[in-house]
């Protein structure tokens, strides 16, 4: 594939699509015709939660705020002190969340909502964009199921320029009304099967979907066209091992669709050697990098070979924030490839993820390096990645997945 016929793809898909909307059933259906090419592709539906959101308004001593409600955060009418949680890890500061509305910086996660919940607050506000920026976005933003364990209590987002004004007038009261429909929907992964000589399978993975901003080229539509790179090569080249490509819907939505997959196909993982996912690769800024949730032996080969091909990385084990980590947590080993641009340079979950951060050479030569790698792995005689997973990795993946809380950072 040429970097012309990549920023052809890139200039197909330049569109939000959202896991479960309309558009991220247009943008499977679009990846399943460019995959026919190649061999037999399906797209396999699974269910996910839905929200029409009706009503979201934010009121502060008596003046209204823009705002998005938090879809499945359920519907209430919610009046109380207004408080600023500056510091979402220290005790005293959450000690004083009981019966208010609280504001925090960053980002809604299990814990950060868990001690909300346990600290009595009724309401909630986040923010994101950037006081620096001349737009006034809002991200459409969820309350997950696996951060709210059945516990909602309403929360709106708003941009960085309003949480500013709002700190600075120091409000006492702030209400939130929020009316919504919920229901379940349905969101697809794409999965291409290219069969080889033997049983054992690599699984290869990135996800389509994008935030409710974000044309998502950089994140993820590099990583699926990388998928189709790889696709076009194996279906013209010879694999001993036997090769799996899945496009995995609604990844922003807390890696819906791996875990989805994974579910559903659990009887078959026991043949899955080896993982490898895509997600943000080709970006113009950034250096490239390889995220190994596996024995830490794999980092080595990777760096030997980029080496050996004259290709820079840093290659590291750890547990990546992607469609790889449902695989590890099922004991399948997994790497993750990346190019991280400075957040100066290419941002994402915003609307500034457009194909203007892409180059096709860039993606031409990422993939390239991908591919050399997985070639290597899809024609070994026996896959050489020990498939168990060392301790250290577990316990970061218990982390991760919220089934142990991460020791505090001193």
């Amino acid at each position: 594939m040429t970097g012309e016929q990549i920023m052809e793809i890139f200039k197909d898909t330049a569109y939000i699509r959202t896991g479960g909307s309309p558009e991220e059933l247009r943008c499977a259906e679009y990846l399943l015709s460019r995959c026919a090419p190649f061999g037999k592709a399906v797209i396999e539906p699974f269910a996910v939660q839905m929200a029409d959101l009706e009503e979201a308004t934010l009121t502060l001593d008596g003046k209204e705020y823009p705002c998005k409600g938090y879809k499945n955060a359920g519907s209430s009418t919610v009046e109380a002190p207004f408080y600023y949680l500056r510091d979402t890890k220290d005790a005293c500061a959450l000690g004083r969340c009981k019966g208010k509305i609280v504001l925090i910086d960053g980002y809604l996660g299990h814990w950060v909502y868990q001690d909300l919940l346990s600290n009595g607050a009724v309401g909630f506000l986040t923010y994101d964009g950037n006081a620096n920026y001349a737009d006034h976005d809002m991200d459409q933003r969820e309350l997950r199921a696996s951060v709210a364990n059945g516990n909602q209590i309403p929360g709106v987002n708003i941009n960085a320029k309003d949480a500013i004004a709002i700190v600075n007038s120091r409000p006492v009261t702030a209400k939130i009304v929020l009316k919504q429909k919920e229901y379940e929907g349905e969101s697809r992964n794409v999965i291409l099967d290219l069969p080889g000589e033997i049983p054992e399978t690599i699984v290869f993975t990135a996800h389509y979907d994008s935030t409710s901003l974000s044309q998502g080229a950089y994140d993820n539509m590099s990583g699926s066209i990388g998928l189709l790179a790889m696709a076009e090569y194996f279906s013209k080249n010879s694999h001993r091992h036997s090769l799996r490509f899945v496009w995995c819907g609604s990844e922003e939505r807390g890696l819906l669709g791996s875990k989805a997959y994974c579910a559903a196909h659990e009887g078959e993982l026991s043949h899955v050697v080896l993982n490898i996912n895509l997600d943000m690769i080709g970006c113009i800024m950034g250096k490239f990098i390889a995220c190994c949730t596996s024995e830490d032996a794999l980092t080595d080969y990777i760096r030997y070979m980029a080496r050996e091909l004259g290709f820079g990385i840093s290659a590291s084990q750890g547990v990546y924030s992607s469609d790889s980590t449902p695989f590890a947590d099922k004991g399948v080993p997994a790497v993750s490839f990346a190019r991280i641009a400075p957040s100066n340079t290419a941002t994402i979950h915003n609307s500034y993820d457009t194909m203007a951060l892409m180059q096709g050479q860039q993606m031409v030569e990422d993939i390239d390096f991908i591919t050399a790698f997985a070639s290597r792995m899809a024609n070994a005689v026996d896959c050489p990645v020990k498939r168990e997973m060392p301790d250290n990795m577990k316990e970061k993946l218990d982390e991760y997945l919220t089934r142990k809380r991460p020791a505090a950072n001193p």
